[in-house]
């Protein structure tokens, strides 16, 4: 593994005093630059996994450490894509891609200075993921496939450290989605980050992640961790192969476990 970049240490957390744990007890490592997969049954505690990572949640027992320091509260290093691209309506596609330089130092304090280096960055993204064109665009005008690649370079534009992805093509159909697996695995290969996807779809687990880790129902553990040693880069003709269906046919059978228990 590289350099260890996320640390959970026996975490623990619950959302009030009085409620019961949504995690317990919870001890992960996460490399520097590793693309890893979140998957388990609904209300197993994936997005509270997120907001820890990311500081929007404390821990009620144990420690978090992200990039070398303990977390203490909302990180400037993330950045984050979620099921609903929640763009801005009356933004362009561009300008909803520079929305994070305008809003986040230290990149707002020097947004009117830079603004030309920002825009080209904006667009080197927009370009990279197919959107070139389409920049002047508002949401209304664009699928649902191509807003989220606006929301996905949304979350890079500010070249964070980690980014954090919950459910980002859960809403887009079989054909688009797969079109934006191979989106995020070129962009994370031309620029390595730190990756963090939570996602019911065992496939793109499997053919995304260099790890899995499979959660507990509520309250939430990690059950089973499986290293995925397909090689990169992947082509989706990998999804169709014996090796790839014995991985998410074991994912799936911890899975249907948990379900029975």
């Amino acid at each position: 593994m590289s350099t260890k970049f996320i640390d959970f240490d026996h975490v623990w957390l619950k959302y009030s005093p009085t409620s019961d744990f949504a995690i317990e007890d919870v001890s992960v490592t996460i490399g520097e630059h590793e693309f890893v997969a979140i998957v388990g049954p609904s209300g197993c505690g994936k997005s509270t996994f997120m907001k820890l990572c990311t500081g929007l949640r404390p821990p009620t027992k144990g420690t978090v450490i992200v990039d070398g320091r303990e977390v203490a509260g909302p990180l400037k290093i993330t950045g984050m894509a979620f099921q609903a691209p929640n763009l801005l309506p009356w933004r362009s596609t561009l300008d909803n891609v520079l929305l994070p330089l305008e809003i986040v130092e230290p990149y707002k304090s020097t947004y009117r200075a830079k603004r030309r280096e920002y825009v080209d960055r904006a667009m080197q993204l927009i370009e990279t993921v197919g959107l070139k064109g389409w920049e002047k665009k508002y949401p209304w005008e664009l699928s649902g496939g191509m807003q989220q690649r606006a929301s996905i370079c949304r979350a890079l534009v500010h070249e964070p450290k980690l980014l954090m992805l919950d459910e980002p093509f859960g809403a887009l159909d079989a054909f688009t989605r797969e079109e934006l697996w191979c989106v995020l695995r070129d962009l994370h290969a031309a620029n390595p980050f730190t990756v963090v996807l939570v996602t019911h779809d065992l496939r793109e687990a499997a053919f995304l992640a260099d790890t899995v880790y499979v959660m507990s129902k509520r309250p939430g553990r990690i059950i089973t961790t499986k290293h995925i040693d397909l090689p990169r880069p992947r082509e989706l003709d990998v999804t169709y192969t014996a090796p790839f269906a014995a991985i998410v046919a074991e994912l799936r059978e911890h899975i249907g476990a948990l379900r029975k228990s």
